[in-house]
């Protein structure tokens, strides 16, 4: 990474799912694994801020949920603890800042659904205790607290628990984090949202017809709340024909999500799944709604963190100023926890 800008920029990555393949291996490797395997493409990508996502896949349902979100909390916990010299697990505003200053990588554990949990809202603020700091409350399908975007046809919103969740989860401090939920879902959670929410990997479904893009209407709704959407870069999420699957085309997302939500509401949201793919399939991720599109299809040289320079440097050649980009690609999501997690 030699890009001046991308190195002077606090680079926020809001959706990397690396903690299945570090929670894979036997826990005597976990703190070795990331920093073998993953800490040298954060470095490479300059990331400064990194969320970490815990998502339960299939394999580990209905039964064994809870112990596999417990495995991957305490995996995070792990890798914070191992690798101290150059990461933090950051449970508030003032964490991440002391973290930064410190040079170091800002790890904010987060929740993709909650099947650990189902309909348990109150163990809600367990996980809080245990790091939690975003949360969403559905993936693809149903849950016991609202439909995922893959059940769209349905039309419902929040269950009662899902309603009891959301209240939960702003009493914590939590950030509630819109990705993945069904369209009804969204717009009942914008009426009823009292804090700014989050998509953390969503991207515009103006330029691509996917139902886990948001329209122009959720863009400025989730705007509206103070809040932020973070790009992703899934590649079947960007485009519907493998030679549009493009640097130029991720470049077109952020540039609309911009024009309609506003500067001041636009993240990175990656998504990086392939190298997770290929360490944990199969049984790992099979199956991801992309309507017959290749899972592993990435833009490329993004199909990791090391790739993220190629993003800032994509968006100063399209002629958006030096604090735009530096906005954009983290700076809007450090200013968004300053205010939700302080």
């Amino acid at each position: 990474m030699t890009l001046p800008l991308h190195q002077r920029a606090v680079v926020a990555d809001t959706h990397n799912d690396l903690l299945m393949a570090v929670s894979a291996r036997p826990p005597g490797q976990w703190a070795s694994f990331f920093r073998e395997r993953w800490l040298p493409q954060l470095l490479e990508g300059g990331v400064d801020l990194q969320v970490l996502p815990v998502f339960i896949d299939d394999q580990y349902l209905p039964e064994g949920a809870l112990r596999q979100t417990l495995r991957m909390i305490e995996c995070a916990h792990v890798i914070a603890e191992g690798n101290a010299d150059r990461v933090r697990l950051c449970l508030d505003a003032a964490d991440i800042d002391r973290t930064l200053g410190e040079g170091k990588i800002a790890l904010v554990l987060a929740m993709e659904s909650m099947p650990g949990i189902d309909a348990s809202v109150e163990l809600i603020p367990t996980l809080h205790r245990l790091g939690v700091r975003v949360a969403s409350i559905a993936h693809f399908g149903r849950t016991p607290l609202a439909d995922g975007s893959g059940e769209d046809a349905t039309g419902s919103g929040l269950t009662t628990h899902g309603v009891a969740a959301l209240a939960e989860l702003e009493r914590l401090g939590v950030v509630f984090d819109v990705s993945h939920l069904g369209a009804s879902g969204v717009a009942h959670v914008l009426e009823l949202a009292t804090k700014p929410v989050m998509a953390t990997h969503s991207s515009a479904r103006a330029l691509r017809d996917h139902h886990r893009n948001l329209t122009d209407d959720q863009l400025r709704g989730v705007a509206a709340t103070g809040g932020v959407i973070c790009v992703n870069f899934f590649a079947p999420f960007l485009a519907d024909r493998t030679e549009d699957m493009t640097l130029d085309r991720l470049l077109d997302h952020i540039e609309h999500i911009v024009s309609v939500a506003g500067l001041d509401h636009v993240g990175l949201g990656p998504d990086f799944i392939r190298e997770v793919m290929d360490d944990l399939t199969p049984p790992c991720c099979e199956d991801v709604h992309t309507r017959g599109v290749d899972p592993k299809s990435a833009v490329p040289g993004l199909e990791g963190p090391a790739g993220l320079p190629m993003v800032t440097e994509g968006l100063l050649a399209r002629g958006l100023p030096e604090k735009d980009v530096m906005q954009i690609i983290g700076g809007n999501v450090h200013r968004f926890f300053g205010e939700r997690l302080a």
